[in-house]
């Protein structure tokens, strides 16, 4: 990693709720799930959040390294219904080594939904493919694969 990121810098992406992000669609095999409100999911705020944390990231990153996600700690405060925009604000709050923290809020235009704070650790790739491919060889599991261009 560069040692270009520092505390501070920030990025915002803004995603407007399809119905396909709220809870019946998380799993669909959760007759649970599928029984609640069409609401835009946690599982998928998180993952917004996680993806504008990339955002900050991505201009920092060496070739071949990329980030994982390693602490997520939010609120999800309100509803949200499709049709409305979700803007994430992610603003990186420490740099310790290969880990980066971020302080991370989202808004629905009318309400603060969740808020909260979230960790990346900076990994080659190619070495974290390695590792999961031999912990999928263990388990007797299909291997991944390296995808051209991540970064």
């Amino acid at each position: 990693m560069k040692d270009t990121l520092k505390p501070g810098q920030a990025a915002t992406i803004s995603f407007e709720v399809p119905e396909e992000k709220t809870v019946p669609h998380l799993y669909p095999e959760a007759p649970e799930f599928r029984a609640m409100p069409t609401v835009f999911a946690t599982g998928f705020m998180v993952g917004l959040m996680e993806w504008t944390c990339l955002k900050v990231l991505q201009p920092h990153l060496d070739a071949g390294e990329g980030s994982l996600g390693v602490h997520i700690d939010v609120s999800h405060a309100a509803a949200t219904v499709p049709g409305q925009t979700v803007t994430v604000e992610a603003e990186c709050t420490k740099v310790q080594g290969r880990r980066v923290s971020f302080h991370v809020k989202a808004h629905d235009g009318i309400d603060v939904i969740g808020e909260g704070t979230h960790e990346r650790m900076v990994v080659p790739w190619n070495r974290f493919v390695s590792r999961v491919n031999e912990k999928a060889q263990r388990a007797g599991v299909a291997a991944i694969e390296l995808l051209e261009g991540r970064t």
